[in-house]
């Protein structure tokens, strides 16, 4: 369903909530009716408030594990949620309106997710892991020779 669909919906519905409440009570379920629809637009609003907050603490683009954020991620889910599960922003690497719109999140390993929005939703999405250090190698000669 794209963006304008869900808005009319959500538009009919909220109108079909408020007759239906005007024909069974009147005024007073008319009041009640909105202050359930302010209750929860506030309730959503204060939500994305503190993910947000959340996030403003923590380095744009950083990840505790992108491993485990890689194995959490769903098609569909919202950028918000992404955010809220990360709990930092991610950096952008697209430019601004272009669709679709890519996130990188990057962990302590230097591993990264890159996630691709299309709409604000989850399309797909992509781990990438630094390569291993050869271990055998012998370790590069520092300092001077004695």
């Amino acid at each position: 369903m794209n963006k304008h669909a869900r808005s009319l919906l959500l538009l009919a519905a909220g109108l079909v909530l408020f007759y239906g409440a005007w024909r069974a009570w009147g005024w007073p379920g008319l009041a009640a009716a909105g202050g359930g629809l302010l209750m929860w637009l506030l309730l959503h609003f204060t939500r994305l408030m503190n993910i947000m907050q959340r996030a403003a603490k923590q380095p744009i683009g950083s990840v505790g594990s992108a491993v485990m954020l890689n194995a959490k991620l769903k098609p569909g889910v919202t950028l918000m949620h992404v955010i809220a599960m990360t709990r930092a922003l991610g950096e952008r690497l697209t430019p601004e309106g272009e669709q679709p719109e890519q996130y990188r999140w990057t962990d302590g390993s230097h591993s990264s997710v890159t996630a691709h929005f299309r709409n604000g939703r989850l399309v797909s999405w992509d781990l990438a892991r630094p390569a291993p250090e050869d271990e055998t190698a012998p370790a590069p000669a520092t300092g001077a020779a004695p």
